[in-house]
This record gives C-alpha cells, structure tokens and sequence, in this order.
C-alpha cells in the first residue's frame, strides 16, 4: 500500500471504478471476512477471478489477508484507506462549494444590478 494520501486516494479509486470489485467489498462489508471461495460461492464470477481481484484490492490497502484455518486464506476489509479517499474527496468538494458560492454571490449582484439598471 503506497504511504502518500494522493497515492493512496488514487489507488482507492482505481479499485472502486470495477464493478466486480466493488460487490467483493460490498460482500465483505456485509459478510464479514471470506475466503476467495466463500467469494466464489457468492458472486457470479470464478474463484481465479476473485483471487485476481483480490490481489489488486489488497494492494490497494482495501482488503488485508489473514490465515485462516486449514491453510486457507481469509480477506477482510480495511477502512483505512477508504478513509484517506473520502477525505481527499471533503477536500476538493470544499474547494467547488467555495468557488460556486463566490459563483453565486457573483450571479446575484449582477441580477440585482441589472435590476437597478432598468429602474
């Protein structure tokens, strides 16, 4: 997992752009920690699939893998990095809430000017 938050925030949204991967997450939030066949046996894709998945939601940060028993690997979900995207997110929803207020403010003294303009 990269350690920069723009890094971070970048890698978050690549692996939430695939639907796929968003339903592992979504399974895994709802479910609790699975392994890839427990994954398999609930989404309509292959367990390989899953496991490739998988893979890039890990380095993502999005999924940590923990033995499990018999050898068999399960994933669960990590919010740390969902976390640093959402900010990442606040941050530049700051920034557009700011410029389209000015934006706004500036729309209605023009309409109030154009008011007096015609009195």
């Amino acid at each position: 997992m990269p350690n920069d938050e723009e890094s971070v925030a970048e890698q978050v949204f690549v692996a939430l752009a695939d639907p796929t991967r968003r339903g592992i997450l979504a399974t895994l939030a709802a479910a609790g920690p699975a392994t890839a066949t427990d994954l398999a046996d609930r989404l309509p894709i292959t367990r390989q699939a899953i496991a490739k998945h998988l893979a890039l939601l890990a380095e993502a940060g999005l999924v940590t893998a923990e033995p499990g028993e018999r050898r068999r690997v399960r994933y669960r979900l990590r919010s740390a990095p969902m976390r640093v995207a959402q900010q990442f997110l606040a941050a530049l929803a700051r920034d557009w809430d700011g410029r389209l207020e000015a934006l706004m403010d500036h729309l209605e003294r023009e309409k109030e000017s154009d008011k007096e303009k015609e009195s």
